[in-house]
């Protein structure tokens, strides 16, 4: 097909899937059953699925595993997980257990401000625009109190606002940069709805202004939308234990892996093309568990990897120490989450998920997300400065690859005994499977 299609989103479910597989597909009946394979049989559940987005023709599963024995400040918790790549919930179980038997994970929310900004242009006096914004400022307040009225009662609401002149980066911008509690609700929607109203504020105030002039009056507008970028919604996670503690079966010498990882951390602080991947194998860890809770694995991500760059270049997530005597391993993250609203309240499974974990707030998600992430860090870590990391990562892997090329109980059986003393690879996996079959 060379050429758009006019009115796609009024066609039915049925219309919109029989469009696909007769316009992309060699075989339109072969298409159609394997996309209404992954439909739910239970209508009423499909239906809510449906609705979530635009133009649903199906649904697309992401296997959701476990991660056991998490110890966060004193407690134990069992973590639900969301992806695709193997290794990486065996990785976060297994760092998880290392650290129940050495103190454990430490996690504190340092602060859990969140921002949004409303964008404008303004041409005139700055002194005239300051001394506007410090007159108009209580009414924001108080033309927002329809919106904020529920969020104050559960002790949020708006923090702050602030004017911000940007003309030295931009010709005649500036900000209304707020900033908001909210709670165990994620928050856009809230946010989102106060910016709208302060820009109308803003505009209208702006009007009746007696200082400035006509131009001065039109200031424009030119968006309104909170920030994902939120450094000061930070929590911090960390483990730590005498250095001889850290001994185990591919820890023969506990000092010589101690140092070892602490230069690999640091070599990650300093090269961003180590720390790209470095943060990579953090936000495995991360984005699982965001993914599990319902939650936006977007906005986190680039809300992390913005505050990664905060110093001027790309650095590492974590870092780590060893002072007297003493192994410290900690990071510390900008995290936006929600526990109440959105996906939470609507999709069967991240409600499963939230329970498994506790019915944890807004702030407790936030931590056992953290902890997450360093967890699968120390793993990768752990298996970079020892054994290297294909070794487990492609036992895990070798499943994905038997699965691709139907391998019979027979030809697993055989496979595995060869690979118990050869090294793993996908294509010497693949060399023996066709080496079996001829």
């Amino acid at each position: 097909m060379n050429q758009a299609v006019s009115g796609f989103s009024k066609l039915s479910k049925e219309e919109k899937i029989n469009w696909i597989a007769t316009t992309y597909f060699a075989d339109p009946s072969e298409a159609v059953a394997t996309i209404k394979q992954y439909w739910n049989s239970d209508e009423k559940l499909q239906q809510l699925h449906d609705e979530f987005i635009e133009n649903t023709i199906s649904n697309f599963y992401l296997p959701m595993g476990i991660a056991p024995n998490f110890l966060i400040n004193g407690k134990y918790k069992t973590v639900p997980m969301v992806i695709e790549e193997s290794s990486v919930v065996a990785a976060a179980a297994k760092s998880a257990k290392f650290w129940s038997t050495r103190g454990g994970f430490k996690a504190t929310v340092l602060n859990s401000e969140k921002i949004g900004q409303v964008h404008f242009l303004y041409k005139g006096d700055v002194q005239k625009l300051e001394r506007f914004f410090n007159q108009t400022k209580p009414k924001f307040f108080q033309e927002t109190e329809s919106i904020t009225k529920n969020m104050q009662k559960r002790g949020g609401g708006i923090l702050d606002i602030e004017l911000r002149n940007k003309t030295a980066e931009l010709e005649n911008y500036f900000q209304l940069h707020a900033t908001f509690e909210t709670k165990d609700s994620m928050g856009a929607n809230f946010i989102n709805s106060c910016l709208e109203q302060f820009a109308q504020t803003l505009k209208t105030e702006a009007q009746q202004f007696e200082l400035f002039s006509y131009d001065e009056k039109n200031i424009q507008v030119v968006m309104s939308i909170l920030s994902n970028y939120v450094p000061n919604c930070i929590v911090r996670a960390e483990v730590s234990c005498k250095v001889e503690d850290l001994a185990e079966k591919n820890i023969e010498n506990p000092i010589e892996f101690a140092e070892k990882f602490v230069q690999a951390v640091r070599i990650a602080e300093i090269e961003p093309f180590r720390a790209v991947t470095h943060n990579k194998g953090i936000m495995n860890g991360i984005d699982a568990v965001v993914l599990a809770t319902g939650n936006d694995f977007r906005a986190v991500e680039a809300g992390i990897h913005a505050y990664a760059s905060k110093n001027g270049n790309y650095s590492s997530l974590s870092h780590a120490k060893i002072e007297n005597g003493i192994f410290t391993f900690w990071m510390e993250i900008p995290l936006a989450l929600g526990t109440v609203g959105g996906l939470t309240s609507l999709h069967p499974l991240v409600k499963i998920a939230l329970e498994i974990l506790g019915k944890p707030t807004a702030h407790e998600l936030m931590e056992i997300v953290a902890v997450t992430g360093l967890a699968q860090n120390f793993a990768a870590l752990r298996s970079l400065t020892t054994t290297g990391i294909q070794e487990g990562h492609m036992k895990m892997h070798i499943n994905n690859i038997l699965n691709q090329f139907q391998a019979t109980k027979e030809e697993r059986i055989t496979i595995a005994k060869h690979f118990e003393n050869n090294t793993i690879s996908h294509a010497s996996v693949v060399e023996l499977i066709e080496n079996l079959r001829k």
